[in-house]
């Protein structure tokens, strides 16, 4: 009898040892995430500022013309403003990065667990799918962020200011405007993102003895993922800006109600290429390196996270 009493013991020490770990594993992820979310927004705030400037407008982009934004909006003023509405970024990108990014290695472990390299239709799942969950918990805040981005100093005293004025003149509708094109939009970035960057650590590994990549290496491979998971969705951001940033001039556009009426309204308007692809030109050069800076950090953060760990278990 007291064998047995024993071996349950060690067995139900057994499984609290092992979620124990797997719980200390998933806030690794999550504190990884955070951490390389952060660093990569921060780093790009103020291109990623001028470009939801233009996608919200009918100004012609060209890279004199943002230029001239950046230089104009440091002279009246100054060169934080250039940061203007980064803490809505990082109050929306910390819990975003953080939950994707668990999100990803949970889903590994479940479509792939004794492999560490999946398929290549794992890679797309998961990634999706870690996408559309981390976009789902945090939407509202992006909404909020890039109202920030394109309106005047003084409209929004903060993020909770920004909330409050946005529910009480606007209702809380509001904060889910543009929700669906970026829930289709993610499907394809997220995925083909994830994909591209761990398809890419992959190959290097079968080609140098399964060593792992170093960071340069891993940096030039997300941003190898940035742009080919950007350029692939960038219409549907486009769209999603325009619903999100409508009426923050005062004015309502009753052609940005619904996502093909959006888009019609800026073919129309602007044209296809110069409408649908507003921007892309400076997407082409934030987007790699705030993805490839996302990646880096994470995996430099995260292996050492899981160092510790596994030397305190």
């Amino acid at each position: 009898m007291n064998n047995v009493d024993s071996s349950n013991e060690k067995i139900d020490a057994s499984k609290g040892v092992r979620k124990k770990h797997e719980l200390s594993a998933i806030l690794a992820s999550m504190a990884s995430g955070a951490v390389a979310g952060a660093l990569a927004k921060t780093t790009i705030a103020p291109l990623d500022r001028t470009k939801i400037i233009f996608q919200t407008s009918h100004m012609k982009f060209t890279i004199k013309s943002a230029m001239n934004v950046l230089s104009n909006t440091v002279k009246e003023h100054g060169v934080l403003s250039l940061w203007r509405g980064n803490s809505a970024t990082m109050a929306r990108i910390i819990p975003y990065a953080a939950i994707q990014f668990a999100a990803f290695e949970q889903l590994k472990k479940i479509l792939s667990p004794d492999s560490r390299d999946s398929s290549a239709f794992r890679r797309f799942v998961c990634g999706s799918l870690a996408g559309m969950i981390a976009a789902f918990f945090t939407y509202p805040l992006d909404l909020v962020r890039a109202r920030m981005a394109v309106t005047q100093r003084g409209r929004y005293d903060g993020l909770s200011d920004a909330f409050q004025k946005i529910h009480f003149e606007e209702g809380m509708q509001k904060f889910f405007r543009g929700f669906i094109p970026t829930m289709l939009g993610i499907v394809p970035y997220a995925g083909v993102s994830f994909f591209t960057y761990e398809s890419c650590k992959s190959v290097y590994r079968k080609h140098h003895n399964d060593n792992e990549p170093s960071s340069m290496h891993r940096l030039v491979f997300g941003a190898g993922a940035g742009f080919i998971g950007q350029s692939t969705t960038y219409p549907l951001d486009i769209v999603r800006r325009r619903m999100q940033t409508d009426g923050t001039q005062g004015v309502v556009n009753p052609e940005y109600r619904t996502i093909v009426s959006t888009m019609r309204s800026v073919v129309h308007n602007e044209g296809f290429t110069s409408g649908l692809y507003k921007g892309l030109s400076m997407n082409w050069i934030k987007g790699p390196i705030a993805v490839g800076i996302s990646f880096m950090t994470y995996d430099f953060v995260h292996e050492r996270l899981k160092k510790f760990i596994n030397a305190e278990g």
